[in-house]
């Protein structure tokens, strides 16, 4: 049994190798809680926070774009509420998720940020835009939409599937690795990032994500935006990525011809592209005059 599930969970997840994973810290946001989050590279460089996706936490998500980025921007990431060692709280919604990240913003002294979002982070991003106008300098919505699926039944038993394949392995790893080991096996150190978000929550999480939906405001938007589509994606279809480029004043497109977990599973493909969509808009909001 446990030599199947070690088989299973190997042949699932090969994760892009640890280089350069920033520290972090838990960071207290007045009246909303307490999240982890990093902050990496020049001060005075301009800032792009990176909105992770569903089930996964913010180092895991991004880490392989880290260092890159850090060469010419600041990088901030956060773990969303309830994921990872994000704010615990009673529910989860997007509309929270974006408060907490201008709020993340607020504490670290960042005015006006570039909005860099994959899947549920892409969402996020928009959301952000939304409810907290001037904040932003640009978006880059990656693996995303302007709206997610209604919560498939089958989705928590695949959830639970994985969590039974992975759980006897996360038993089998070194009690002295945590989740800032870095000197870990790659894999020793994503899957406990992975299981560091309940399982069980993954309902509520659906939830949270079938009730957003921007479509009736994408045309509004008016910060630089590049839309970077997976070509390869089973889980939010390209179709359904390019509804953002269609409704977008002006918005970008970039490609990356990987499947949904292209950010990590593909990252060898994922981070120059990233990058690029990351420049064609960071610099150029950073010129223009805030949304009044």
């Amino acid at each position: 049994m446990l030599q199947r599930a070690q088989r299973s969970v190997r042949h699932l997840v090969r994760p892009y190798p640890l280089r350069d994973i920033p520290a972090g810290s838990m960071l207290d946001l007045p009246g909303r809680g307490r999240t982890f989050v990093t902050d990496s590279g020049p001060r005075d460089a301009p800032a792009v926070i990176l909105l992770h996706s569903v089930l996964t936490t913010g180092l895991l998500c991004w880490y392989p774009v880290i260092p890159a980025l850090n060469e010419r921007y600041r990088v901030i990431t956060l773990d969303h509420r309830r994921h990872g060692r994000g704010i615990r709280s009673d529910d989860f919604s997007l509309d929270d998720a974006a408060d907490d990240t201008v709020a993340v913003a607020d504490a670290l002294g960042v005015d006006r940020f570039t909005a860099a979002g994959f899947s549920m982070g892409g969402g996020i991003a928009q959301l952000i835009w939304r409810r907290h106008p001037g904040r932003l300098n640009g978006m880059v919505l990656c693996s995303t939409g302007p709206f997610f699926s209604e919560q498939d039944p089958r989705a928590q038993a695949v959830a639970d599937r994985v969590g039974r394949l992975a759980t006897p392995v996360y038993r089998m790893l070194p009690k002295s690795v945590r989740l800032d080991d870095t000197d870990a096996h790659t894999t020793v150190w994503a899957f406990r990032q992975f299981l560091s978000t309940s399982l069980p929550d993954f309902g509520m999480f659906g939830e949270g994500l079938g009730r957003f939906d921007s479509r009736d405001w994408l045309g509004d938007i008016d910060v630089p935006t590049s839309v970077l589509v997976s070509t390869r994606d089973k889980v939010v279809p390209p179709s359904r990525q390019q509804l953002l480029l269609d409704g977008i004043p002006g918005a970008r497109r970039f490609e990356v011809h990987g499947g949904h977990a292209c950010c990590v599973l593909g990252a060898e493909d994922f981070i120059a592209p990233f990058g690029a969509a990351v420049d064609a808009v960071a610099i150029r909001g950073t010129l223009a005059p805030p949304t009044p």
